[in-house]
């Protein structure tokens, strides 16, 4: 195929306009030729003969007249063994080794292959002459604590291939050809462990698309009972600065019932992402005892990175993700944040010179947001497995304000939202989600009609904490102070949650459930209490109580034994 080349007529920011000849693809890769470097970017907009390209590097040199060489590929990432535990930037280059290579300051127009360059023991799963197609798995490789699963691209067109050649077991280098596969026109292709796929079109290589309807247990007690995530669903974490977005991400991550997680740090100020780099190492995974590296990819974009790779972040970790999922894995991808990429796409928007929605944000940001979220989903494979992917993203809108663009754009998508309250967080409620303010639209590990029950009364309990607020302690009657009471007491020992307590920390369904029969029971209970320092005392003491209960041991001796202390101190001023 010819090359076609061009060059720049204009350049703005990071946007460059490039006159060429020839056919180019919008979302095809080029490179601006600089100072004997080449700088990557990729065509947004084609226009009558020239081409809008948004460029992925700090674009201070690039002048008219500058020679640009186009590729014919789309925007891409590589797929192979040797991903995870793995940092890359938003294009993919492994981050270790680019400042192994560059030193602390990260040169421009250099790329690194992110596949390891090493051999894997290969074992094949098809056999000569068998028909193979999108998706298909031709063998697979040990790595870490899964199989990794060697497919044929996803970008694969027709129905006529069959397989022509394939390796014995044994050792291969990971790009060695393993497969040859030809169809009905003679035409072959060679196939190695690693694949090659746009990050902006969505991997359908499955039968079928399945209804998000198991939970993701996060072993938070606050989102698996109250605000459900589903395995394959979407949730959006919104909150001011310092409500400890990261730090519930960190937990989820840790926890979740997922098999592999991937952390998109998108844009965030560079603190944060060294804070991620630093922590993420060091988190006991509970399901081996190593570190959670070891099934957890990290993309990190600073908010000091040209801004246009904010963009490519986000679709580069969903693309790993759909990756992961095509194995029958269950992957937990957490954007972190969202915002900064749509302050990217605003950016790139205005230098396109197009007309401005809501806040200077392009008038397609909705139907952006909704693309990406959109690529979550439980889905069942050819050969019968499940795999899903759950998409959770971070939103920083400013001064905690839920009505700016961002925030309903992803309201409107997502399938549960867990908005975080600079009130709760500056009463070191955590984690500090917002009760009444949230809501999930799945169903979570206790009964969801108990639940309902015990929202009303946190419900009510907060309006007449408003309006104590106005008349006082001594305005309100023993009754209403009473659900007052009731709805402090869930808010203390079920919403709120204690990350230093190593046993309260993680709190795994059956537990849940059992917690909340016993604090519902309690919730549901008439008392006998009419003196109001003597309501304050009972519910403080019986607060207590729950709280000691949180710090035994789940089934042990002194679980049970504590379970029938706090049911004989409540029952103890209880009424039939």
């Amino acid at each position: 195929m010819e090359t076609v080349t061009g060059y720049v007529t204009g350049i703005n920011g990071n946007l460059a306009n490039v006159s060429f000849e020839g056919a180019v693809h919008k979302n095809e890769v080029g490179y601006i030729l600089v100072d004997g470097k080449r700088l990557k970017g990729e065509v947004i907009r084609i226009n009558n003969g020239v081409a809008s390209m948004q460029i992925y590097e700090m674009s201070n040199g690039i002048k008219v007249g500058d020679p640009v060489e186009f590729t014919g590929e789309l925007m891409s990432v590589e797929l192979g063994p040797g991903l995870l535990t793995q940092v890359f930037d938003g294009l993919q280059n492994p981050l270790p080794d680019l400042a192994e290579q560059c030193g602390f300051f990260l040169e421009r127009g250099v790329y690194l292959d992110p596949i390891p360059d090493r051999e894997w023991e290969f074992t094949p799963s098809v056999k000569i002459g068998d028909a193979v197609e999108a998706g298909d798995i031709i063998g697979s490789v040990p790595e870490g604590l899964f199989t990794h699963e060697i497919m044929v691209p996803f970008t694969l067109k027709g129905h006529d291939w069959k397989v022509k050649s394939i390796k014995e077991k044994g050792s291969y280098h990971v790009r060695a050809t393993i497969c040859v596969i030809e169809n009905g026109n003679g035409e072959e292709k060679n196939l190695s462990m690693v694949i090659s796929q746009p990050i902006k079109q969505a991997v359908k290589c499955y039968d079928e698309r399945l209804r998000p309807d198991e939970p993701l247990v996060t072993q938070i007690r606050c989102i698996d009972s109250f605000l459900p995530v589903a395995k394959g669903g979407t949730f959006c974490v919104p909150g001011p600065f310092g409500a400890g977005k990261t730090v519930l991400q960190h937990m989820e991550a840790k926890n979740g019932e997922a098999d592999i997680v991937i952390v998109a740090a998108c844009g965030e100020r560079a603190g944060e992402v060294v804070e991620i780099l630093k922590e993420f190492p060091e988190l006991e995974d509970p399901k081996t005892g190593r570190s959670l590296m070891e099934r957890t990819i990290i993309i990190c974009n600073t908010s000091s990175m040209p801004v246009a790779a904010r963009e490519a972040s986000c679709y580069t970790a969903v693309t790993l993700a759909e990756y992961y999922r095509q194995m029958g894995l269950d992957v937990l991808l957490l954007a972190d944040s969202t915002s900064r990429w749509a302050q990217a796409m605003r950016e790139m928007s205005g230098r396109l010179e197009e007309i401005p929605g809501e806040e200077a944000f392009p008038a397609y940001l909705e139907s952006t947001i909704a693309s990406f979220y959109e690529r979550a989903g439980k889905v069942r494979l050819k050969n019968g497995k499940v795999g899903s992917v759950t998409i959770g993203g971070t939103v920083s809108p400013a001064g905690g304000n839920f009505e700016e663009p961002v925030t309903q754009a992803t309201l409107k998508v997502v399938g549960a939202f867990h908005g975080l309250s600079r009130e709760r967080s500056d009463a070191r409620k955590y984690p500090a989600i917002h009760p009444m303010d949230s809501w999930s639209k799945y169903t979570g590990v206790v009964d969801m009609g108990r639940i309902e029950e015990a929202r009303a009364i946190l419900t009510r309990g907060n309006e007449i904490n408003q309006m104590m607020k106005v008349v006082g302690e001594e305005g309100t009657s023993a009754e209403d102070y009473i659900i007052y009471q009731k709805g402090e007491l869930l808010d203390a020992v079920y919403l709120q949650q204690n990350s230093f307590d190593p046993i309260d920390a993680a709190c795994p369904p059956e537990r849940q459930r059992q917690e909340f029969d016993k604090l519902y029971e309690a919730l549901m209970a008439s008392y006998d209490l009419e003196d109001k320092n003597e309501i304050r005392s009972f519910f403080n003491q019986l607060r207590q109580e729950f709280l000691d209960w949180h710090g035994t041991v789940f089934e042990t001796p002194e679980y049970h034994e504590q379970a029938k202390k706090i049911e004989e101190f409540y029952k103890s001023k209880a009424v039939e």
